[in-house]
């Protein structure tokens, strides 16, 4: 009895951690849809704030995105049914926090950028049971602007409306920080 007993509980505990994994089917569709997704924000947001950058430059492509990124990112989140958001190790909006599963994430991208290997977009199921999908940002040359070594000018329009900015002083191909798509289905 003992052992039937025994072996109901490992087949329980057995199913229960499958539940918590995903096929790689699983881990290779929502890698897809979360890219799609990366892709989209880029699109939405990023030309968006160049077209900022372009018709009046740092300032007006600051105030812009102080007032228009987080509205874009909740408009492309209903959009594509998911939860997204912007999350970094140096903060410019405090509203943009980490949460402990985000933060493990950006710790892990940190050290194997340390070390010298390639990091790529992860996909994992949180402990809330929803499929989650994290990608890396990273910096290019348009960045630097508002991100790199700035003007006092620019600090100075940063400092105004961020003023506990910590996304300075990065480089071309720096980890900026990462994309956070939470799927809802």
């Amino acid at each position: 009895m003992k052992t039937y007993i025994g072996l109901i509980l490992l087949i329980v505990l057995q199913v229960s951690c499958k539940s918590d994994s995903l096929s790689d089917k699983e881990i290779k569709v929502h890698t897809i849809k979360g890219k799609e997704i990366g892709q989209a924000v880029l699109t939405k947001l990023g030309g968006s704030l160049m077209q900022q950058m372009k018709s009046g430059g740092v300032k007006k492509a600051l105030p812009f995105c102080n007032v228009a990124a987080i509205p874009l990112t909740k408009e492309l989140s209903r959009t594509h049914n998911v939860t997204i958001k912007r999350t970094s190790h140096k903060l410019r909006n405090q509203n943009n926090k980490p949460n402990l599963e985000e933060e493990s994430i950006l710790k892990q991208y940190l050290a194997s950028i340390s070390k010298g290997e390639k990091i790529k977009p992860i996909v994992k199921k949180g402990q809330n049971g929803k499929v989650h999908f994290y990608a890396p940002m990273k910096l290019n040359n348009k960045c630097l602007a508002c991100h790199g070594n700035v003007s006092k000018q620019t600090d100075s329009i940063i400092k105004s409306l961020y003023p506990n900015d910590k996304a300075t002083g990065f480089k071309d191909g720096d980890l900026r920080g990462i994309l956070s798509v939470t799927f809802n289905d």
